[in-house]
């Protein structure tokens, strides 16, 4: 039978025969897990905080709209309103999974403060029902809007700076109705605010619905924005709503497929802890080998005389790998142990980030400990000490018994 489940107890004698050989093995592979660990965890964390600041400063969990506004509602936006008698509100907020449903109306135009004019890229939005889902969009001045502010109008903060305005500043809409006239809106400055994207904070505006549908002269809406209980049940909440909507007439998008830059940001980092994964392995690999490579050179008269004995070759190859294994799970467990202790350490703490690419905002970033990336981890360990005990389990199982009983001389 394989020696690898008869002589468990002989390869772990067998490492403990040379403890400071065997302890340096099982930090290499030690080391190895706590930083796929860490790192796994740390950019974990960076796609949850970033996920959740898009979702609460701009697209919600999940958006409905007409068939092909994605596409083509930037070149005609009035073609894809949802009429405000639809029943499509009511039919989304049955799903018990749906915390809020807010409509929104977009619109371009211009904004003049009376010196100049800059474009602007607009919302019209019902600030009672988006208060508890923009807990990601920070007031820098002023407030935020209320049911209560019928010409009131919330200004990015880049925008703000740009054209000089502060809270209770009188300013103009500007934009094109559904039959292309020039209408105009005044409305006051309640709040500046200040969202992830230095980008979008430099030309975005929000005001309440009703005043949006007055200067774009419409009725309906262009999206309903869905805020879930649980950000986790994102894609099953949009495959649930998929099939209980027509998609010849609506189209159901979550968060992720919304925001190209989440998606961007994903892929990067997806990448780069790739090329961690490889060198952690190769270290660990390295480091197992070298332990391996030391003890079959020493013990090769040991092999040679077990061999004489009548053990056959492949049991010798087979507890050769089994110490390797052993290495693998003893080191690997250590590892798991330690970077799960010390995730919770310094989650406890925090780690003080500077703004990302594209923001103005640090952030407190933390250490998730996710059972995929410590199972990975586990079995990048596991793997690279097995791959380095085979070769010379393989060299020594093919060596003449005289030649290695020589080596007892």
């Amino acid at each position: 039978m394989n020696a690898l489940f008869v002589m468990p107890g002989l390869a772990a004698r067998n490492l403990l025969r040379h403890r400071r050989r065997s302890a340096m093995a099982l930090a290499a592979v030690a080391f190895g897990v706590v930083a796929l660990i860490l790192t796994g965890g740390f950019v974990r964390d960076v796609f949850v905080q970033l996920g959740e600041a898009i979702i609460r400063s701009q697209t919600g969990h999940i958006q409905v709209s007409r068939s092909g506004f994605a596409e083509r509602g930037a070149r005609a936006p009035e073609q894809f309103l949802i009429e405000a008698t639809s029943d499509l509100r009511e039919r989304v907020e049955q799903r018990g999974d749906v915390e809020a449903v807010m409509a929104r109306l977009g619109f371009s135009g211009l904004l003049n403060n009376g010196r100049t004019d800059m474009a602007i890229v607009g919302e019209g939005i019902e600030p009672g029902r988006e208060a508890k889902l923009g807990s990601y969009l920070r007031i820098t001045a002023g407030r935020q809007l209320t049911d209560a502010d019928e010409f009131g109008i919330l200004v990015g903060q880049g925008l703000a700076t740009a054209m000089r305005l502060a809270p209770g500043a009188q300013v103009t809409l500007l934009a094109n109705t559904a039959d292309g006239a020039m209408n105009t809106l005044d409305v006051e400055v309640v709040g500046v605010f200040q969202s992830f994207s230095k980008d979008f904070d430099a030309r975005a505006v929000r005001v309440p619905l009703a005043a949006a549908q007055r200067l774009l002269d419409m009725s309906g809406y262009h999206l309903l924005v869905v805020h879930l209980a649980d950000t986790a049940s994102s894609e099953t909440s949009t495959a649930a709503l998929r099939g209980a909507l027509d998609p010849a007439r609506y189209d159901v998008r979550p968060w992720y497929e919304i925001s190209d830059f989440y998606a961007k940001t994903v892929d990067l980092y997806d990448r780069q802890f790739g090329v961690l994964r490889l060198v952690v392995l190769l270290l660990v690999l390295l480091a197992v080998a070298n332990s391996v490579n030391i003890a079959v050179a020493e013990r090769t008269g040991e092999f040679g005389t077990m061999m004489a004995l009548g053990n056959r070759r492949s049991e010798i190859a087979s507890l050769i790998v089994a110490e390797g294994a052993l290495i693998g799970l003893i080191g690997g467990a250590l590892g798991v142990v330690a970077g799960m202790l010390l995730a919770q350490l310094i989650s406890a703490i925090g780690i003080p980030m500077p703004p990302p690419p594209n923001s103005d905002l640090g952030y407190m970033a933390r250490i998730r400990v996710v059972p995929a990336e410590v199972a990975l981890a586990l079995g990048v360990a596991m793997v690279a000490a097995l791959t380095a005990s085979v070769l010379p389990a393989l060299r020594i199982s093919r060596l003449k018994i005289v030649d290695a009983l020589r080596q007892n001389a």
